[in-house]
């Protein structure tokens, strides 16, 4: 398990692909998952000669989990650290939910680094109705947790067709749960009140310099299709995918959708394209 100490933090972090390629996409995870959440993804652009860069936040899965609360800049500052310590000087960045928003954060405040924006399920700002949710998550983490804390969050992350379908997904998911330990709920308080207390970049859009896909669920719950015309109303150069059917777990409800427009994205806006 590879980690590397940042910021007088541990965090886990893992390369795929070649460590001399040219280019390279750090994908920024969900605030609930690891970098295990991206092994649909990763693979394809490892074949198409990319190196790959992911890592848990602090306060997530297999990193520290310091007291928090943290902010959004602290993250991407300590995603700049650990590409510094890799040798790594441009990338393509890929986030969704709470990882977009860290990316998206990355973008503004290092837009030399910057070659590409990848924004799926993703808000700048936060509203009452998001706040609630994430207050209610926060209860269920410092309360019953395991399989209680799933179910109790699973409302408001996947649209109905897809709970419908995948009703033995969820349920191995959940009881999962059930063995992860108390200093997983600890961290995930703390990942809340950074998103409840510091989301308000609407302000800075107009910063990012880098192309940017915006990828929104139609019946995303959690962030409403209304915060993704909020991006592309702001970042300068957009493109607009709204998938169907889909709710705020983009990257596990329709994978396919969704690789097939990432990695046409970040190949379009890669150097050896461009150039």
């Amino acid at each position: 398990m590879a980690m590397m100490k940042i910021n007088g933090n541990e965090l886990f972090y893992e390369v795929f692909g070649d460590s001399e390629a040219c280019e390279t996409v750090m994908f920024f995870n969900g605030v609930m998952t690891t970098t295990s959440s991206w092994a649909l993804y990763y693979p394809l652009f490892e074949k198409l000669g990319y190196r790959i860069v992911l890592h848990d936040f602090k306060g997530q899965m297999k990193s520290s989990k310091p007291d928090g609360p943290y902010t959004f800049r602290e993250h991407a500052e300590d995603a700049k650290a650990l590409l510094d310590g890799l040798g790594v000087e441009k990338v393509h960045l890929v986030g969704t939910s709470y990882g977009g928003e860290v990316a998206l954060r990355f973008a503004i405040d290092y837009p030399g680094m910057a070659v590409s924006l990848t924004l799926i399920d993703v808000a700048s700002e936060i509203d009452e109705t998001t706040r609630l949710f994430l207050e209610g998550w926060k209860q269920l983490a410092i309360g019953p947790q395991g399989e209680a804390f799933f179910w109790g969050a699973v409302p408001s992350l996947y649209y109905n067709s897809f709970v419908e379908k995948n009703k033995e997904f969820l349920a191995e998911r959940a009881k999962l749960m059930n063995g992860i330990g108390e200093d997983y709920f600890k961290g995930q308080v703390h990942l809340y009140d950074t998103y409840i207390n510091d989301l308000d970049v609407t302000g800075e859009l107009c910063k990012v310099k880098c192309p940017t896909l915006v990828v929104v669920g139609e019946n995303d719950l959690l962030t409403p299709r209304r915060f993704s015309d909020i991006l592309v109303r702001h970042i300068p150069d957009t493109e607009y995918l709204i998938i169907p059917e889909c709710g705020h777990v983009t990257i596990f409800e329709k994978p396919g959708t969704l690789l097939t427009a990432m990695v046409g994205f970040v190949l379009k806006n890669s150097v050896n394209v461009r150039s």
